[in-house]
């Protein structure tokens, strides 16, 4: 559906030249809800620009159903780029034009005739559930509301693909999660293919099926998301983990108050990380009946991702050394996943994997 092969974007100031991208490749699967995440300046929003090439890439290819957008004359690229919708963070509405305008305006090219334009905007107003806004104005209605018109707006077209650039980063979390779930209807109803930036991994664990990491304009780390939230193998991702299952803000609060720990010598402060059927497994009962290691719980969480549960607990593990290895060696024969974290640097939250 698109694939994006060795991808370099870089911009010439002054005397000098700053690369935004460097040697990027990824593939999105038709259907695909593929999140690209990374902090301000990491090159994600550059990149989604060369999906449509409001952004040409410097080098590199750009393939998109099937053909390669960088060969295509200015007519063809604009035929092939109403295929492929976009919404922005601040929404971009006209705001002279009613609702039912702004919607309307993609479809003032096309071959639709005047009724057959107004039943397809009332119908795309009535698929985000903004039939009764049509005769209202942008600055009537609240930011969620503004961006369901985007959405509606971006699907006059019928695309087959819609670009989020940080298209809930302007928006509360409970408005946020009302966006995404309208996302994941014109995903799961449409088979839009939908690819999504932002800096929040809460955004990617709630909607995405596929992610990749970007750091200083590369991808450090790319994948489904249960191998990526059960598995990940750089700090920049696990620190997007840990702060999107909370176990950041567990950490900062045993750093306050490092008195919860109640660590005695040989104990073992922790992570341990499930995920599928483990989940339901009586692991730790399991480590105290077999093992005698008593275990302190300070934090739990199971997130269900693509229907695959996965847990994270904090826990302080307790017991005598020769137990204590014991113990570990059974939670690595399960195919439980263990992390120790030292206690003497909790103000940097460090995790440490045992393996």
């Amino acid at each position: 559906m698109i694939s994006l092969s060795n991808i370099k974007v870089s911009f010439e100031t002054g005397s000098q030249s700053v690369v935004a991208v460097q040697d990027v490749s990824l593939h999105v699967d038709r259907g695909d809800v593929y999140g690209i995440v990374g902090y301000s300046g990491a090159g994600k929003s550059t990149l989604v620009r060369v999906i449509n090439l409001l952004q040409r890439p410097t080098s590199g290819r750009v393939e998109v159903n099937g053909q390669d957008l960088l060969t295509l004359h200015p007519k063809e690229l604009r035929a092939a780029r109403k295929k492929i919708g976009m919404i922005f963070q601040h929404f971009n509405l006209m705001h002279s034009r009613t609702i039912y305008d702004n919607v309307d305006y993609p479809l003032k090219s096309s071959k639709l005739s005047k009724s057959e334009r107004s039943k397809k905007v009332k119908d795309l107003l009535e698929l985000v559930g903004l039939s009764d806004k049509m005769n209202a104005y942008p600055s009537q209605l609240s930011g969620g509301q503004k961006q369901r018109v985007a959405i509606a707006r971006a699907l006059a077209n019928d695309p087959e693909i819609l670009l989020c650039d940080e298209a809930t980063s302007a928006l509360d979390p409970k408005t946020t999660l009302s966006i995404l779930e309208l996302l994941k209807k014109l995903n799961q109803t449409l088979g839009l293919t939908i690819v999504i930036i932002t800096h929040e991994m809460q955004v990617v664990k709630e909607i995405c099926n596929k992610v990749a990491v970007m750091e200083d304009g590369r991808i450090v780390e790319q994948g489904d998301i249960v191998s990526i939230f059960s598995r990940p193998q750089v700090e920049l991702t696990r620190d997007f983990i840990n702060t999107a299952t909370h176990i950041d803000q567990t950490l900062e609060k045993l750093r306050v108050h490092p008195s919860l720990l109640h660590m005695k010598n040989n104990d073992i402060f922790c992570k341990i990380s499930y995920i599928g059927d483990r989940t339901s497994e009586p692991v730790i009962s399991t480590l105290t009946a077999r093992f005698r290691v008593t275990t302190n719980i300070l934090f739990a969480n199971v997130e269900i991702l693509q229907q695959t549960p996965i847990g994270n607990l904090i826990v302080v593990m307790s017991g005598t050394a020769s137990d204590l290895d014991e113990a570990l060696r059974y939670l690595q024969s399960a195919q439980v996943a263990v992390e120790i974290i030292d206690s003497r640097h909790l103000q940097n939250s460090k995790v440490g994997d045992l393996a």
